[in-house]
Formats: C-alpha cells, structure tokens, sequence
C-alpha cells in the first residue's frame, strides 16, 4: 500500500474513531439528562428523562387537600407534560451539534428525521359508497 493510501487509511481511522467518542459523549450526556417542572400551583414536581420516562413525582403534604383526586391527577398529568417539553427541548440542545447542518433534531428526537408528513402516513384512498357493491354474487355455489 503506498504511502498516500496508508495516510488515507489512517485519516478515515482517526475521523471514525472521533466520530465514535462523539456518539459516546452524546450517549452519556441523553442518559443523564432530566428535567424537573413544578405545577403552577407548587403541590407537585415532575422529573422526566431525555428519552421521555418519568423518573420522579414528588408532592407537597398538603397536595391531596389542595385538589380533589382529578384535579389532582390532572395537575400530575400537566406537569409532567411541562418537564417532558423542557426535557426534550434540553435533549435537542445536546444532539444538535453532532448533526448535520439543518437537521431539526426534535424531528429526529420523534423518528422522522426528513420524512415528510406524506412519506410517514401515506394518504389514504377514500371509500366510494356509491360504487360499492354491497351484495357479493357467489356464483350460484350453495
């Protein structure tokens, strides 16, 4: 192998081995990743991972007087939808760097990456109920 195509070689190398400490970093960085958000109220705290999973609810001493029980799970439900966001968003600041220039990394973060909407679910055919035939001829077979 001549000297050009070993500097190559070694080039690819380094850069995958870079490429590869990067992705490792990013990894670390998602997996101890969590957001917290508190109701607007204060009777309860949410904590979500990067990944969407609810790590932690804790709640005031007074919360079960302060609501009755939907409002309370409602205010539980609200709350953690608002650490989840905050989550996703910080999940999105991490990835971002280490994708391609333009890439939106929430519709990464959702599995779409540049799919368009179509590509995702295609269209679907509507029922024409004024052809359908409703009666199936079985051929005269009993």
């Amino acid at each position: 192998m001549g000297a050009d195509h070993r500097a190559q070689v070694d080039e690819l190398i380094a850069d995958y081995r870079r490429s590869r400490d990067q992705l490792a970093d990013v990894h670390r960085a998602l997996g101890a990743l969590a957001k917290s958000a508190t109701s607007p109220c204060g009777s309860v705290t949410a904590t979500v991972s990067a990944h969407g999973a609810v790590v932690g609810i804790d709640f005031r001493d007074d919360a079960y007087r302060l609501h009755r029980p939907d409002a309370l799970a409602r205010v539980v439900l609200d709350t953690i939808a608002a650490a989840a966001a905050l989550a996703a968003r910080a999940a999105d600041e991490v990835m971002a760097p280490v994708l391609p220039a333009g890439t939106d990394p929430a519709a990464l973060r959702r599995g779409l990456a540049d799919l368009t909407p179509g590509e995702v679910a295609p269209p679907v055919e509507e029922f024409d109920f004024e052809r359908a035939t409703w009666l199936q001829s079985d051929g005269g077979a009993r």
